[in-house]
């Protein structure tokens, strides 16, 4: 049993379908008793992940029976508004490039604090302590809401303005894209591994197309290719072990 199985104790994680949350999901499956999931439409260029997600969800509680048992609640929030005040290479049919400020167009500005916030607000109600969310800085593009400390600020933010004692969980912090890869094999087997490549879904061109060694995808926006040199190294580190 989870050393943080009491009352209220349980997980609400962020799950988009792709990689990373099925990662992070995994990880709070494994620590504790009561997982429920929350995924966003905003109107993304990528809304495949959506029916990704329903898919990997089936397929991890199949993986597993002890996760099968914990795995709660679906939701899926409508955030239109942040689609339609987003002028974006994510919400836009637009070429993905970088911008004059150093960023990539691929940043929806707001969009984790926007997530965070109403993921606790979700929690609040479901009696949810623990909020999950597959944010890095390590292996990343840049994104100042990925970034540690302004996951640490808002959680300040959310348990004064809730009056509760939220804590914003990211496994992923500091681990980059291959370690990504070996927690999911050390989670849940090759099995956990086989399942990320086949059935979850990172392209932010929402192009399934060929499977690659990695998964679907365009193979060139910066979301394959993080996710593609990841499995890389992942991979020829295996070879020589």
């Amino acid at each position: 049993m989870s050393a943080d199985a009491g009352p209220g104790s349980g997980a609400l994680v962020l799950f988009s379908g792709g990689q990373d949350s099925t990662t992070t999901l995994a990880w709070a499956l494994d620590r504790f008793e009561r997982v429920e999931t929350l995924g966003f439409d905003y109107g993304q260029r990528h809304r495949i992940e959506l029916d990704c997600r329903v898919k990997v969800r089936a397929a991890m509680a199949a993986l597993n029976p002890a996760w099968a048992a914990k795995l709660g609640e679906d939701h899926t929030l409508a955030l239109d508004a942040l689609g339609a005040v987003s002028d974006t290479a994510l919400t836009r049919d637009v070429a993905i490039e970088m911008t004059e400020g150093g960023l990539p167009n691929t940043f929806v500005p707001g969009r984790n604090i926007i997530f965070l916030t109403f993921a606790a607000a979700l929690a609040y109600r479901r009696g949810l302590k623990h909020i999950v969310g597959g944010m890095c800085e390590t292996d990343f593009s840049g994104y100042p809401d990925c970034r540690d400390d302004t996951i640490k600020a808002l959680q300040v933010a959310l348990n004064l303005g809730m009056d509760r004692r939220f804590v914003l969980e990211t496994p992923l912090m500091w681990i980059d894209k291959a370690e990504t890869w070996r927690l999911a094999e050390r989670l849940g087997g090759r099995a956990l591994v086989d399942l990320i490549v086949e059935d979850t879904h990172t392209c932010y061109l929402g192009e399934r197309g060929p499977r690659h060694l990695w998964g679907h995808g365009c193979g060139t926006c910066p979301a394959c290719e993080l996710r593609a040199e990841g499995f890389a190294r992942y991979e020829a580190a295996r070879v020589s072990e």
